[in-house]
C-alpha cells in the first residue's frame, strides 16, 4: 500500500500517461476484421442527402453521463468509445464497428458533408441508433440504446438533416 507521499509522487506519471484528444482515438479498436463474427455492430445507413464527404460512426456507453462525452475523457476513464470513419460510398452505406462485449450501447453517425470533422448545423446530417425523433437538444441515452449480442448485430440508422428553422428529420423523397 502506498503512503500519501508516495501516491503524490506518482501523480505526475499518471497525468503524463493520459490520452490526448486526436481524430483517430477509438479507431484501432473499432476496425472490423474480414469475416467479423463479433461482438460487433453492422450498421446500414439510409437517407443520405448526397454522396459528399465522410461518414463517422461513434459508439458510446448508453447512459446520459457518457453519451456524446468527449472521446479522450471516455478513453482516459477506461470507458467504451469506438470510431469508424469512411468516405461516403457511391453505393450502399454500411459500416462495421467492433465493441468490447455484448451489452447496451448508443451510436451516432455523422454525415460530415464538408469533411471538416465536426458537426455543422446547416450542412451536415446526423443519425442515432434506435432512430429517435430529433429536436434541437441532445436526446436521452435511453432513446438511442441498442443491445449488442455476442455475434454480429445488425442495425439500421436513418439520417436526419435540418429541415426547417428549428427542426431536424429525415429527408422527404
Amino acid at each position: 500500500m502506498l503512503t500519501g507521499a508516495a501516491a503524490l509522487a506518482l501523480l505526475p506519471l499518471a497525468a503524463a500517461e493520459a490520452v490526448e484528444s486526436h481524430p483517430d482515438l477509438g479507431k484501432a479498436e473499432a476496425r472490423c476484421r474480414p469475416g467479423e463474427t463479433g461482438p460487433a455492430f453492422m450498421v446500414s445507413i439510409d437517407g443520405l442527402k448526397d454522396r459528399k464527404g465522410n461518414l463517422k460512426l461513434e459508439v458510446y456507453p448508453s447512459n446520459d453521463e457518457d453519451f456524446l462525452q468527449d472521446d479522450n475523457i471516455l478513453i482516459n476513464a477506461g470507458k467504451v468509445f469506438r470510431r469508424v470513419e469512411i468516405p461516403v460510398p457511391a453505393g450502399e452505406a454500411e459500416l462495421c464497428v467492433r465493441i468490447p462485449a455484448p451489452g447496451a450501447y448508443s451510436i451516432t453517425v455523422l454525415h460530415d458533408r464538408d469533411s471538416n470533422r465536426k458537426f455543422g448545423l446547416t450542412v451536415d446530417g446526423v443519425g442515432l441508433s434506435a432512430n429517435p425523433k430529433l429536436g434541437l437538444s441532445k436526446p436521452k441515452a435511453a432513446k438511442t440504446r441498442v443491445m449488442a449480442g455476442a455475434g454480429l448485430t445488425r442495425l439500421h440508422i436513418i439520417m436526419n438533416y435540418r429541415t426547417g428553422l428549428f427542426s431536424f428529420g429525415p429527408l422527404r423523397n
